[in-house]
């Protein structure tokens, strides 16, 4: 009996022992995938970041792994090409006006298909999304004539207003309302005599919070990198924002690389670092949103 107990014992921290090593194994296998694809996403922004600090002729003619010490002559011949401060001025203002729009409306058209019971609510939901498989594109040309139409060229209107109709923003916001709003608390203001708006703000906007901050940072990233409206509805270029300055070191007879780099690490770094801040943010938002009460 004792020798069987023995053995069994035996046995059983081998197993285990097995185990752990497998499970060691196999965590540290996981481990090197996700370092190598970390390294791969991040190569070109660090290459991006190294070339910002070279010459012209070393960035066309060379590989480069190393720092060197143009970036305050790229960086100078940048600011002498276009006001890439007033861009990023323009960036901030047009990304944070523009998210906060986009964020609102997306807000409360998702609370009106979510908790609003009216005739055809699922046919039209249904023709919101729908406009997700439009491409942007093939309405460009009519959006133009209409911006003209209405004197809105050259402004920053048309970069803000088309945020009031966001159908992503619908759809990603009205699963969150569907699982994170209930009826009760909606019934129970009504009946306090609360109206619509007060409920809305109150009540249903607090209870959305993990959900809008992950769209208003997807919205804001999407705003930041804007470029081909800004293109075609601007025509001053001190209205511009980032990107398209950045675009303008792109001369006649040949591109300022240093120049161009220097512009790009400013439109992108903070980007980056806004991403990195707010990346857990970001995933338990997604999360809230796909969860079913």
């Amino acid at each position: 009996m004792q020798t069987n107990y023995k053995l069994e014992k035996k046995t059983q921290i081998d197993v285990s022992r097995n185990y752990r090593l497998r499970r060691t194994v196999g965590r540290t296998f996981i481990y090197l995938i996700l370092i190598v694809g970390a390294i791969i996403c991040l190569l070109p922004f660090y290459s991006m970041i190294i070339s910002s600090t070279h010459s012209n002729t070393d960035i066309s003619s060379k590989f480069l792994l190393l720092p060197g010490d143009q970036f305050i002559a790229n960086y100078k011949r940048l600011i002498k090409i276009v006001p890439i401060w007033r861009g990023f001025l323009n960036s901030v203002f047009l990304s944070v006006v523009g998210t906060a729009v986009m964020v609102y409306f997306s807000a409360l058209t998702a609370y009106g298909f979510s908790k609003y019971d009216f005739k055809f609510n699922k046919f039209l939901f249904g023709l919101v999304l729908a406009t997700l498989m439009i491409p942007g594109e093939l309405s460009i040309v009519g959006f133009f004539r209409l911006l003209g139409d209405l004197h809105m060229l050259n402004t920053y209107w048309p970069l803000i207003l088309p945020g009031i109709a966001n159908a992503f923003g619908a759809f990603f916001l009205k699963q969150n309302c569907d699982s994170s709003v209930p009826y009760e608390i909606i019934e129970s203001a009504r009946m306090d005599g609360c109206g619509e708006l007060k409920i809305f703000h109150r009540l249903v906007l607090p209870l959305m919070t993990p959900s809008l901050a992950t769209f208003g940072i997807l919205s804001f990233i999407g705003q930041w990198n804007s470029f081909m409206l800004p293109v075609i509805t601007l025509f001053n270029n001190n209205m511009q924002p980032l990107p398209v300055m950045v675009a303008m070191t792109r001369g006649q007879f040949g591109t300022d690389y240093g120049a161009q780099y220097v512009g790009i690490v400013i439109s992108v770094v903070p980007i980056m670092i806004l991403f990195a801040v707010l990346s857990r943010k970001i995933m338990s938002g997604v999360s809230a949103g796909a969860l079913k009460g």
